[in-house]
């Protein structure tokens, strides 16, 4: 199973399609479920963090295998995104990945984390990101399977 921890809910519509159809196309592999933790609010950025980590640690079971989606993280290729989902889930029944609000990720939230991911260096806003990692989860399910996916 895969779990996806967001901050912030989805505003728009045409993201919301795009979230469905990756849902949709996913579900002939694997149960995937989003959970949405909502956005704080302060003038303390500190603040912030301290609140979505508690709400995101409230989400993360003890036998998820926890991906945080950072800058810092390691950058892979979409084979080697597909190979390291395929043995992560010989070993773990859930792969859990972390989405953080506009302020990244508390340092307590990265220390649990089994594997620190970048998919780039330039920051996406976290709707579009939602996308773009159910995208490279559907793409990495499409390999593990050896079937055909445009490119």
């Amino acid at each position: 199973m895969i779990k996806i921890i967001c901050v912030g809910k989805i505003k728009e519509k045409f993201y919301t399609e795009a979230i469905k159809e990756y849902l949709k196309r996913l579900s002939k592999y694997t149960k995937v479920e989003i959970i949405e933790v909502p956005d704080q609010v302060n003038a303390n950025t500190d603040i912030i963090l301290e609140k979505e980590k508690q709400l995101i640690l409230n989400r993360i079971q003890d036998k998820d295998y926890v991906i945080t989606l950072e800058i810092e993280g390691k950058p892979l290729t979409s084979v080697e995104f597909s190979k390291m989902i395929e043995n992560t889930l010989i070993k773990n029944s859930n792969i859990t990945f972390i989405i953080g609000g506009s302020y990244g990720l508390h340092d307590e939230i990265k220390s649990i984390s089994n594997y620190h991911l970048s998919f780039s260096t330039m920051t996406f806003p976290h709707q579009l990101f939602r996308v773009i990692l159910l995208e490279q989860i559907y793409r990495a399910y499409k390999i593990i399977n050896n079937e055909s996916y445009h490119k």
